[in-house]
């Protein structure tokens, strides 16, 4: 089995400023002291790689959160891996495309799409690769309870990519790095946030395993 890693760190993004602060903390226990090192952390909830759960739309929200989402949703989940190799600027990703791609039919579980190949999706245009309505569609087809994407909405072309998916009760983990190196037709997949009550899209860490 090899694991990969596909979490991009919280302060991977320019926009995700270095928000970790360090407090000595100086602490005598008897006659032993000693120099505790608590960190504070402050950042937005899609910094790095993250996760949106149905309810980040309000319109959408299935009572499904950080805290009570079950676990089995979220560990080695089985997913079929999805590859592309879209150019930046490259636009819309039709059913078509994903059906040619699809290595084996999905049944449940997770899907993962590799969308840019080797590029990372802030290697191209923002936004500018991204799903259309039917390819939305297919993904709801497959009956997936979980979406790992480097690609997802448009900006000048909109496609209501996330409110179909969430009113189809899938998760989607946003923001992935690594996905060229999924290299087989199948995976298991893990998405593990904190455990973090009413919050339904924060930063997760997303590993795959290969056998």
């Amino acid at each position: 089995m090899r694991c990969i890693d596909l979490t991009l760190p919280v302060t991977g993004k320019p926009r995700d400023p270095d928000t970790v602060r360090l407090e000595e903390w100086p602490i005598r226990m008897g006659a032993v002291s000693y120099t505790g090192m608590v960190y504070r952390f402050a950042h937005g909830s899609m910094a790095g790689t993250y996760i949106d759960f149905p309810g980040h739309i309000k319109e959408t929200d299935d009572g499904t959160d950080a805290l009570n989402v079950p676990i089995e949703r979220l560990y080695r989940v089985p997913a079929v891996v999805l590859r592309l190799d879209r150019a930046d600027g490259s636009g819309r990703i039709s059913a078509a495309e994903l059906q040619t791609a699809c290595p084996e039919q999905p049944s449940g579980g997770a899907l993962v799409l590799n969308a840019l190949g080797t590029r990372r999706f802030d290697e191209i245009r923002e936004r500018s690769v991204y799903l259309g309505k039917d390819a939305v569609q297919w993904i709801v087809r497959t009956g997936v309870h979980l979406f790992v994407s480097d690609v997802y909405e448009s900006n000048d072309d909109p496609q209501g990519v996330f409110q179909d998916l969430f009113g189809a009760g899938i998760s989607t983990v946003c923001c992935p790095v690594n996905l060229h190196e999924l290299t087989a037709p199948t995976a298991k997949v893990t998405a593990f946030p904190l455990r973090m009550a009413k919050v339904t899209q924060l930063p997760c860490r997303l590993v795959a395993e290969l056998d």
